[in-house]
């Protein structure tokens, strides 16, 4: 079923979708727009917001990297539904970080596909994830 057809007439809801091409050739969108962008037009009233879109499923069941949490990157427009994800992506144990509007998705869907290419093309596997260091 196409996602437009599943969120039309959704409620609150993640985006966690990436537009990939075919065998992995990339992204179907440019940095004009995001695939959650288009999920919040089509998802009438819905407060979106993008996240868990930059790492496998296995790392959203296991964030931990020997002690460490993988980051996990979110945005969004409605502040209250961003806290309600940043309090999801913390209780499943990762290091949540916002980023912004939603408009940032354009940024974090490239960011998925190096995850993507990381772990599926360039043989490193799925066993990986980021985090973000800070001094």
């Amino acid at each position: 079923m196409p996602t437009r057809a599943v969120v039309e007439g959704v409620g609150p809801l993640i985006d966690a979708t990436n537009p990939i091409l075919p065998r992995l050739a990339g992204l179907e969108f440019a940095n004009t727009t995001s695939g959650a962008e288009q999920v919040a037009g089509w998802a009438t009233g819905a407060r979106v917001v993008k996240a868990f879109n930059t790492v496998g499923f296995n790392v959203m069941e296991e964030p931990d990297f020997g002690g460490k949490a993988a980051t996990l990157f979110y945005c969004g427009d409605d502040a209250e539904a961003k806290q309600v994800a940043k309090q999801l992506a913390r209780e499943l144990g990762f290091s949540a970080e916002d980023r912004g509007p939603l408009t940032r998705a354009r940024v974090l869907k490239p960011f998925a596909m190096l995850w993507i290419t990381l772990a599926m093309v360039q043989g490193y596997g799925r066993e990986i994830g980021f985090s973000l260091l800070r001094r």
